[in-house]
């Protein structure tokens, strides 16, 4: 069976067989799991406090730890002092490292991301073997300087320079770099900066001694809302000198190795959300069945039990696409290898391919940690609010989430723009499935009633017509605004809507599916039930968006038409009971007294 490409789960039907639950980790993967849990509740979560305190030394001494242990070069070869794992054990270590403290899960995130892998993808051999030994050891720590005060999103407007020295062995370094996780117990740094004119900026290497500054200076700690013991300071350059052969790859390349740095840091800010949840939830759920209020645990009232479903279906449906796309991206890495193609080469392709899957990971975990933290508050009440709570913290560190690695509202202009680049270039067929569509709308809708005696086997179906919804309104928007489509920011975020639910919905029914058929229905009943209530809320959140891009777009019999298509896509036969399904998933948690999916 030929892999999947990035987005052409838009076009085709995707099969559970197709897809990679977390239920399948090999032997090697559960122990790897364990060993991390173990760590994160040996060596994380009796010390929340000091991370709240904002000890950066102990965020280091932490750090320092998970290198003794390995957990800092999982997908390293282990010729430069890694354990040369897959991405799948790379996305699994994220996840269960990064679920107590969200100031361990930025400096985890930062230095094995960012910090680590533009070295290892576009340095040279004898790059990779000076610096990767030592930052896989946690002998040394990276960061990764690229934001300055006039240059954020549009991450290539940065104005710091590089200027060769007169005798040619230094590129001499000067301008200000700001929000540089790590900046604080950091020796080695990526930097960007433009070398006289160039269309694009030039990534450099550059190792810092504090026993020489050259020319280095940093701010003060920044203080933040969240992610306190996160070390975030600014840098400055004044003439600093780095060696020639510390250039990333080639002069002008920086903003290629930043845009699929970005692609890496994006899906796995997705599994660093992930376990937060879970663990958010069983403290939630936990304190529900312990807390007495007019004699009855708080757990047993409607609104609380809502809160528990709802809170357990973004953790499912997070892990769901999540691992999913990390499969995916594994096993095109398999395949090109397999094709002749060196290792390096192979991951920056892969991580090209599914560029779209992981803005729309980032997007959707990101937001759907801020819910599950903001529901445990509520559930909390006012010990919610104290410091005294877990969930206080919690809260707090969910929100950069949804800023670092790219806004939000980026990555949601990201897919869409990604997606028609791919169909542009050939790489992926909207025009013929959207054209499909549009003469389907013609045509006189079937009213006899179909059999749905299978499991999920209505779903499918509505995921198929949510598909048709999709390109329905892509490709009128293409065609009515062609390349003006980018001026329609709002347009596009709508679509975006569009397909991050789509992604979504189907990777959380075909895992739940997958456990079925593995497990039986009835022991998969919890799991099968957040499926379907996501689904609906897919259903309701794509009816609304989509309704609002045809309003935008489309005007008399075209607007008709296609808002009679929409209410077609977006019809169930039979409409699934909401709220016993939430009855359903949050009994199981109650009882299990903790996220148990």
């Amino acid at each position: 069976m030929a892999n999947i490409k990035g987005g052409e789960f838009l076009i085709r039907e995707v099969k559970s067989d197709e897809i990679f639950i977390s239920e399948e980790f090999s032997e090697e993967q559960q122990m790897m799991r364990d060993a991390v849990k173990e760590f994160a509740d040996r060596e994380v979560a009796p010390f929340r406090e000091r991370f709240e305190k904002k000890d950066y030394s102990f965020t280091r001494e932490t750090m320092t730890k998970l290198g003794e242990m390995g957990f800092l070069g999982v997908s390293i070869p282990e010729r430069f002092g890694g354990i040369g794992m897959g991405f799948v054990a790379t996305m699994l270590v994220t996840d269960y490292i990064s679920g107590i403290s969200g100031s361990l899960s930025t400096a985890y995130g930062a230095h094995t991301g960012i910090g680590t892998m533009p070295i290892y993808l576009y340095g040279t051999e004898e790059q990779k073997m000076k610096y990767l030994p030592d930052l896989t050891a946690g002998k040394k720590f990276g960061a990764y300087c690229l934001t300055e005060p006039e240059a954020g999103s549009d991450a290539n407007s940065g104005k710091t320079t590089a200027v060769l020295s007169d005798d040619g062995k230094y590129y001499l370094i000067n301008g200000q770099k700001m929000w540089i996780s790590n900046a604080g117990f950091a020796e080695i740094f990526i930097i960007f900066a433009r070398i006289e004119d160039d269309k694009n900026i030039t990534a450099f290497v550059l190792e810092y001694d504090k026993e020489n500054s050259n020319g280095v200076t940093f701010g003060e700690e920044e203080h933040k809302l969240g992610i306190r013991a996160s070390s975030t300071r600014q840098m400055f350059f004044t003439d600093t000198k780095i060696p020639v052969e510390n250039m990333l790859s080639e002069r002008g390349k920086g903003f290629k190795i930043a845009l699929n740095s970005l692609n890496v840091g994006r899906i796995k800010l997705a599994a660093g959300c992930t376990d937060a949840q879970r663990r958010d939830i069983t403290e939630s759920v936990k304190y529900a069945n312990e807390r007495i209020q007019f004699k009855t645990p708080i757990a047993q009232f409607g609104a609380i039990q809502k809160k528990l479903a709802d809170m357990s279906t973004k953790a499912f449906v997070s892990d769901a696409g999540s691992y999913r796309a990390a499969k995916d991206i594994e096993n095109k890495i398999n395949e090109l290898e397999a094709g002749g193609m060196s290792l390096v080469k192979a991951k920056l392709k892969a991580f090209e391919e599914f560029a779209i899957e992981a803005a729309i990971l980032k997007v959707y975990v990101s937001e759907s940690v801020q819910e599950v933290t903001d529901e445990g508050v509520q559930i909390f009440g006012g010990m919610g609010f104290s410091e005294d709570t877990p969930m206080e913290a919690a809260w707090r560190d969910a929100r950069i989430t949804r800023i670092y690695e790219g806004t939000n509202e980026i990555n949601r202009l990201l897919t869409v723009s990604m997606l028609l680049k791919k169909a542009m270039k050939g790489k992926i067929d909207l025009i013929g499935p959207a054209t499909a569509v549009g003469k389907s709308l013609m045509a006189i809708p079937s009213f006899e009633t179909p059999d749905y005696s299978e499991l999920f086997s209505e779903e499918k179906e509505m995921i198929a017509k949510l598909k048709k919804a999709f390109l329905m309104v892509a490709g009128s928007a293409v065609q009515k605004y062609a390349m003006d489509l980018q001026n329609h920011q709002q347009l596009i975020l709508a679509a975006s809507e569009l397909m991050i639910e789509i992604y979504m919905a189907e990777s959380a029914i075909l895992k739940a599916e997958k456990l079925a058929i593995k497990n039986g229905a009835d022991k998969t009943s919890g799991q099968i039930a957040i499926a379907k209530l996501n689904l609906f809320n897919a259903v309701e959140s794509i009816s609304k968006n989509a309704k609002e891009a045809i309003l935008y777009f489309a005007d008399g019999d075209e607007q008709r038409m296609m808002l009679m298509g929409l209410k077609r896509f977006t019809k169930y036969v039979n409409y699934p009971n909401i709220i016993a399904l939430r009855k359903e998933i949050a009994a199981q948690v109650i009882e299990a007294n903790e996220y148990c999916f």
